[in-house]
């Protein structure tokens, strides 16, 4: 199957967070959009990782995508090394996406810089042809065209955003399938830094924030490291 967009994450949850919206509506605009999760979230301080793959699923059927997939790479241990490149350039010539939406280049969570590191250069690697790669055969060699950093928790100036009002509902949905990791006030889990409502205040906040930037209600911001053209954005990203 081949994708259009393949949003990629740390973390279960990353995408949701920081390009659910976008996800939504894309998906609704024809595109076929998967994820892919590096880790199982196995460090979070609540829930297991079995819980946080049983909500990744239950988020999917919410975002309705086309596909998702988990690899194991190591939470917290997102070094950048051969093998995990590897593992990336298999899913990304399984899917040849030709968009790639992932971590932000800098973040509070070690994971969310290096995961976006060995992501971008997974990507290149992806296009060279002597870097062989095999599932159930020989993988042909493919790079995407266009790669966009969704913003996390530290602020970057956008590069693009992405209008979600209409989206904003469901991607609030699709965060909270995660109900191991986010506010509840009956939960006996401990406390994290996303687990109040004052986080979930400030998603709203940074929604409405982005949005502002475009005359908007909601909206999802995204950095690009290489200059943005025109046409290409417009063949991907609904107007």
């Amino acid at each position: 199957m081949k994708l259009d967009v393949l949003a990629i994450g740390a973390h279960p949850d990353d995408v949701e967070l920081g390009a659910g919206g976008t996800v939504i509506k894309l998906i609704e605009t024809g595109r076929r959009v998967g994820i892919l999760d590096l880790t199982l979230g196995e460090l979070g301080t609540r829930g297991t990782p079995e819980i946080r793959t049983q909500e990744a699923t239950a988020s999917s059927k919410i975002l309705g995508l086309s596909v998702r997939e988990q690899l194991n790479l190591g939470d917290g241990f997102l070094n950048n090394d051969k093998d995990k490149k590897i593992e990336i350039i298999k899913i990304l010539r399984k899917y040849q996406p030709d968009v790639l939406l992932i971590n932000a280049p800098h973040d509070r969570h070690v994971d969310h810089g290096n995961g976006a590191k060995l992501t971008t250069e997974a990507a290149f690697l992806s296009g060279l042809k002597r870097i062989e790669t095999q599932l159930e055969q020989a993988q042909e060699a493919w790079r995407p065209e266009i790669i966009l950093h969704y913003i996390q928790d530290y602020y970057i100036q956008p590069s693009l955003v992405v209008d979600i009002q209409l989206q904003f509902s469901k991607k609030m949905e699709s965060i909270l399938a995660y109900g191991s990791q986010f506010y509840n006030p009956n939960s006996k889990e401990p406390e994290t830094p996303i687990s109040s409502n004052d986080f979930m205040l400030f998603l709203e906040a940074r929604m409405r924030e982005m949005g502002r930037l475009i005359g908007c209600k909601y909206g999802e911001g995204f950095f690009s490291v290489t200059p943005i053209s025109i046409p290409k954005m417009l063949k991907y990203f609904p107007v």
